[in-house]
């Protein structure tokens, strides 16, 4: 069995068939689903969506892409929605720099990071974390605000290097459809180096649907070709790659 440690199942291109695609997760042996919210609106429906789904767990969080949607409330209200059982992580929290230019807007991503992460230690949950384009700034604030807390780099797209500065940290990274492209340059030989209890596989979607479906509509039932890549790249079986997968998947989000 697969575990999807990261989608979206509460956007809505996957308004009309949404039922649907979890049961076609589940006919694909992808026995449980992580959804996670980017802003407080998506934050709530990925709480409800939880609760109305066996198969799904969900986290809270604040993207960085949205830091218009926090205010000094944010961290209250989120923690309100982490009090539901089946909320099992802050996130997709984090940087972006990709699309962010302007420095004091970056400044304000990172207050905002470090405020959900300590809002994540005082609720005793692991983070979700989205870095783009902001590797050295997120390991940053990994390695000096975020102690006595446990996580994932979700889509990682990092080095090797930084990868393992992440791993010595005790953190996880998470591998998605870009594993299977051809132009996934450095990914591959993190994966290969990555210990088998520092990884998961997830999918992103509705965004970055793997090989043989690129440029369709991903789905939790796609984690299947990202195990199956990682399974070929390390030199492993399939059924391993889906035993310590699901293993770190259940060990860091409490799902059983």
């Amino acid at each position: 069995m697969f575990i999807d440690t990261h989608c979206h199942l509460e956007d809505e291109n996957f308004s009309d068939d949404r039922a649907e695609v979890i049961e076609h997760a589940k006919t694909s042996r992808v026995e449980r689903i992580i959804n996670f919210g980017s802003t407080f609106q998506s934050s709530i429906a990925v709480t409800e969506l939880a609760k109305n789904f066996s198969e799904l767990y969900a986290g809270v969080g604040i993207h960085p892409e949205e830091i218009d949607d926090f205010d000094e409330k944010t961290c209250t209200r989120l923690a309100e929605l982490a009090a539901e059982k089946k909320v099992v992580a802050i996130g997709e929290i984090g940087l972006d720099y990709h699309w962010e230019k302007d420095s004091a807007r970056r400044l304000i991503q990172q207050k905002i990071f470090i405020e959900q992460l300590d809002l994540a230690r005082q609720l005793n949950l692991p983070v979700c974390i989205h870095d783009r384009d902001a590797h050295g700034d997120t390991l940053k604030i990994l390695q000096t605000e975020g102690k006595n807390l446990r996580g994932v780099l979700h889509c990682y797209s990092g080095s090797l290097e930084t990868a393992r500065e992440v791993w010595k940290l005790g953190w996880f990274i998470g591998v998605d459809g870009p594993l299977t492209f051809k132009n996934s340059a450095k990914l591959p030989e993190v994966v290969k180096a990555a210990p088998r209890d520092m990884i998961l596989i997830e999918t992103d979607a509705p965004y970055l649907a793997p090989v043989p479906y690129r440029g369709k509509r991903n789905e939790p039932a796609y984690v299947v070709e990202v195990a199956k890549k990682l399974s070929e790249l390390r030199g492993e079986t399939l059924e391993e790659v889906a035993a310590y997968t699901t293993a770190n998947a259940k060990e860091l989000y409490k799902i059983f």
